[in-house]
């Protein structure tokens, strides 16, 4: 118990020295750490005293890394990120995970197939910790391409040019209104006059889209709304309507919130969701497997 909390001491002295090398300013530094000035004082000090050697140059209330603070720098994040890497590795080890899973999906994938999909992998693998970071689409193949995630689920194609990139799953789009348009049914160009439309809330179909509805429709009234879970309830409120992948709102459907109006001279895309990989490890092959599985049903 004395050891763990000497390496505790060490390591903390370790990310405030990394925290004032980054903000170059002690007031900063306890700022953003919590601590008094004269505390971040002395744990700088006494990392010297360890490494027995000035990290810093002291100019005032300006404060710059020595040549020594800048050689040691490296070593320091990296022995940092190794030791909280290994606390969570023992923390999963305690709970019964032997391996782990990092997805990276998109939000409206992450709200929608996801879940389903996820909970029926965990319990058929209770050994594998499954890690979900959400971000949007446009992040995903920089978080694959850096190693930060084993899979990314994702609705547009990466930049990236040293991961892989497959479509796994296409999904219907649907033009959709609130439930209200079921007791008076309109069709799709009285629906676009009566209605704003709601856009942007999908990265890869909506400008091609608009311009073939602004040509058939040269007169619409837009809301732009960049999430499609704000634009189901801004559609519910009778807001606006908006053209939507099925997979997002059928249940909204099933349930009688939104209703599917049909389409006339508009031309509906394919929402597609795209499977990212860099190094397919051992804990995604049963995941993309799985998945393919559930998707194909």
């Amino acid at each position: 118990m004395v050891i763990i909390r000497s390496i505790t001491v060490e390591i903390n002295l370790l990310k405030t020295f990394i925290v004032a090398a980054k903000n170059k300013n002690f007031r900063k530094t306890s700022d953003e750490l919590f601590l008094s000035q004269p505390a971040i004082t002395k744990q700088i000090r006494k990392l010297e005293e360890n490494l027995n050697v000035p990290l810093f140059d002291r100019t005032g209330k300006t404060i710059c890394l020595t040549e020594a603070g800048y050689s040691f720098l490296p070593y320091a994040k990296e022995i940092v990120t190794k030791y909280e890497q290994g606390l969570d590795d023992f923390e999963s080890w305690k709970q019964g995970y032997k391996r782990k899973l990092i997805i990276a999906a998109a939000p409206q994938i992450a709200s929608s197939i996801l879940p389903s999909i996820l909970r029926s992998f965990m319990d058929e693998n209770p050994d594998i910790e499954v890690l979900v970071n959400v971000l949007s689409s446009f992040e995903i193949g920089e978080e694959i391409s850096a190693g930060k995630a084993d899979i990314g689920l994702s609705r547009i194609e990466p930049v990236q040019t040293n991961i892989d990139c497959r479509v796994i799953h296409k999904d219907p789009v649907l033009l959709v209104g609130p439930a209200e348009e079921k007791e008076f049914p309109l069709d799709e160009k009285n629906v676009l006059q009566k209605y704003r439309l709601i856009t942007h809330n999908h990265p890869a179909y909506w400008n091609s889209l608009l311009n073939d509805i602004k040509r058939s429709y040269p007169a619409v009234r837009l809301l732009k709304v960049n999430q499609m879970e704000v634009t189901k309830r801004f559609i519910e409120a009778g807001l606006g309507i908006s053209y939507l992948p099925y997979s997002i709102v059928q249940e909204e459907l099933k349930w009688n919130k939104l209703v599917e109006i049909k389409a006339d001279k508009v031309m509906l895309p394919t929402s597609y969701t795209y499977l990212i990989t860099k190094l397919i490890t051992r804990e995604a092959t049963p995941f993309i497997a799985f998945l393919q599985e559930k998707l194909e049903r």
